[in-house]
């Protein structure tokens, strides 16, 4: 009887590292990544060609366990740099005093919800704590089901909301073995280097439109539309900034909700603007937000307005064991001071700027860019084949991710085709940070 053949590994995963291509690892590394494969499974993916081992961290930096330094500029968990002395202090502080639930009376709850929810503006009056962005996204959608009675979703093209069941089934960034809720609507990503930036808002909404009258007619209609305003997985198209808004009344007046993911565009990421969907002048129901809220403790959260949550509140109830658990809450508040109290946000628009002025006179003299766009410090270098066609390469783009880290800077790629640089680094860095950015870019671009 001939022994099965071993699967092959689809990675599925933009600049994911194909474990059955190992032959150029050292013995260490291939020991390290088979005990990986032993111990958690085939579900887990390492980044990169070439797999980092990284050991420890501060600030923008972190190091692998050789000593070799490594410049961050992909981690927007740590938002306000790696092992933050604020942070991890406050948390500390914290365990060392209580670490337990919502469902006794606490101060520090109370104190940062008071600091946090005029920030969102109104009509956003609530806020409620979960774990991870995936949480609260799934959360904001029964939320916006049971307002409604309804289950349609509208999201873009390659929008990610989360890895739970729920918000996997609207997450097409997932790769195409992860199948979509038959509920699940798609419009196209504004794509402001293909389509005129002045008629993409118009072009949107027809489409917003059209796929609120597909799903009144298959009997779902529509319970919410979701967008990441800086519409990351898509590509990043932070501009133009008008879309968002008139999706919202169109949404609004088919009797949806609207949920905004600040789950990456928020905390100051963008830099003019606190978050990312007040960019559009848009007025959401709901506000969904994780990844840098606790620079790398699990928290994050739903703000919603008064009218969607006072259905589901009286007919339902929301428990999470650790969602808003006093150490939660401690490095929470304790983030969200240092971008207030550091001008994180400020040095986002001011740090960004630098980066894309650089990445722009880069891509004067290099056929193969085709568009450098963002906002803040979330930045998408696109690569092309031909300027004249704007054919996606992928091949240049995951080719400049796994050279930059051969020369230890950290970035990752984006976008449907995944032709695109992701450039998203922690919120602290600095002038000199973007000049290795820049000298790195040029270096590796000019060897491949």
């Amino acid at each position: 009887m001939n022994a099965p053949t071993k699967p092959k590994v689809n990675v599925g995963m933009v600049n994911g590292f194909d474990p059955n291509n190992m032959d150029g690892l050292d013995a260490a590394l291939q020991d390290k990544i088979r005990k990986r494969r032993e111990l958690l499974g085939p579900a887990y993916r390492l980044m990169y060609a070439e797999p980092v081992q990284i050991s420890r961290g501060l600030g923008t930096k972190m190091w692998d366990a050789q000593g070799n330094e490594y410049l961050d500029a992909y981690n927007n968990v740590v938002s306000v740099g790696h092992c933050n002395p604020r942070v991890v202090e406050a948390v500390h502080r914290q365990m060392q005093t209580l670490c337990t639930h919502t469902r006794y009376v606490q101060d520090g709850i109370l104190e940062f919800a008071a600091e946090i929810i005029p920030t969102f503006g109104a009509p956003i009056e609530h806020i409620m704590f979960t774990c991870t962005g995936s949480e609260a996204n799934d959360l904001a959608l029964r939320i916006a089901m049971h307002q409604t009675g309804r289950k349609g979703i509208i999201i873009t093209s390659e929008a990610y909301t989360g890895n739970s069941f729920l918000t996997a089934g609207l997450s097409p960034s997932l790769g195409k073995n992860s199948p979509l809720g038959t509920w699940v609507r798609r419009i196209p990503a504004p794509d402001s280097y293909r389509a005129p930036p002045a008629q993409i808002a118009e072009l949107l909404v027809r489409q917003v439109a059209h796929e609120i009258a597909e799903l009144e007619r298959r009997g779902e209609g529509i319970a919410a539309f979701i967008a990441d305003s800086l519409f990351s997985s898509d590509g990043i198209y932070a501009n133009p900034a008008n879309i968002l808004q008139p999706i919202t009344e169109l949404v609004h007046k088919a009797g949806g909700v609207v949920i905004a993911d600040e789950v990456q565009a928020g905390f100051g990421r963008s830099g003019d603007r606190l978050w990312g969907f007040q960019r559009h002048g848009q007025t959401p129901d709901i506000v969904t937000m994780g990844k840098p809220m606790g620079n790398g403790f699990p928290v994050a959260a739903v703000a919603v307005r008064r009218e969607v949550i006072e259905r589901f509140g009286n007919e339902m109830r929301y428990f999470n064991t650790f969602g808003g658990n006093t150490a939660a809450i401690a490095a929470a508040k304790a983030t969200f001071d240092v971008i207030r109290d550091d001008g994180l946000q400020r040095n986002a628009a001011h740090i960004g700027a630098l980066i894309q002025n650089g990445l722009r006179e880069i891509a004067a003299g290099d056929d193969r860019i085709g568009d450098v766009r963002g906002a803040g410090l979330y930045i998408a270098v696109e690569f092309v084949k031909n300027k004249a066609t704007k054919e996606p390469d992928a091949t240049t783009a995951l080719a400049v991710v796994d050279g930059l880290r051969k020369r230890r800077v950290l970035i990752s790629a984006t976008g449907y085709h995944a032709n695109c640089l992701k450039i998203r680094p922690p919120l602290v860095f600095s002038e000199s940070d973007v000049d290795r950015l820049l000298t790195q870019t040029r270096a590796v671009l000019s060897s491949i």
